[in-house]
């Protein structure tokens, strides 16, 4: 099982590597809308270090739901997926596998690039690495929740839009705490809980998620 989520790992990671420029625009996606915000609030340095932590993190929620579209459509279309679905291994590994690569390159360089973005508006060092943390335990559950949305509306007409509706109320609370970990901090109050729940969420996402996101796939395939 390990040699075979290995292998699909491997293979998501090097078809996207010969397609950079979906890989990119995620990233050029973040960057942007993080990046033209100050402009359309104003120089008010305290309003943008109130406002930057849940810029940054609105940004990277729908710089991944960008990509979630991508993540089962092209094994859906040229037949791998049905292969998936008659390997012996469990579909829930592999579907775990597909996951990662979407975080490794989706979620990951959106968390290396944030502190940098972070400067645009003022924050401090303790608040960037808040928001690193918070990023680094959120990003991946919203690979792990987005997957499902993807799986469910994969083959559909305007799946994209259905997708976007399913996905977003489950992101919500992701957001909240993510974003309110860095508030909590820059107010001298506790960041323990917002840590300690955005952990639950990820342990949660990785227990459930890859076994929906399977349970899924067989339906759409069906």
């Amino acid at each position: 099982m390990f040699a075979a989520v290995r292998s699909v790992l491997i293979r998501d990671l090097m078809l996207a590597m010969r397609r950079r420029a979906d890989v990119l625009a995620t990233l050029i996606f973040f960057v942007i809308v993080v990046s033209l915000f100050p402009f359309g609030v104003g120089p008010d340095a305290e309003l943008l270090r109130v406002l930057g932590p849940g810029v940054i993190w609105v940004a990277a929620l729908l710089a991944a739901m960008l990509s979630l579209g991508r993540l089962f459509a092209g094994d859906y279309s040229d037949g791998v997926l049905e292969q998936l679905l008659l390997t012996p291994q469990p579909l829930a590994a592999l579907a775990l596998a597909k996951v990662l690569a979407h975080w490794l390159l989706s979620g990951l360089p959106l968390v290396l690039i944030a502190p940098v973005l972070g400067l645009q508006y003022g924050l401090s060092g303790e608040a960037l690495r808040i928001l690193v943390i918070t990023l680094l335990l959120g990003t991946p559950v919203l690979s792990l929740l987005g997957a499902v949305g993807a799986a469910l509306t994969l083959g559909l007409r305007g799946g994209g839009v259905l997708l976007s509706l399913l996905v977003l109320p489950l992101y919500v609370p992701v957001l909240i705490f993510g974003a309110g970990a860095v508030d909590a901090g820059l107010s001298g109050m506790g960041v323990e809980g917002h840590y300690s729940l955005l952990a639950a969420f990820l342990l949660g996402a990785l227990i459930l998620a890859p076994w929906a996101t399977a349970a899924a796939l067989r339906i759409s395939v069906e």
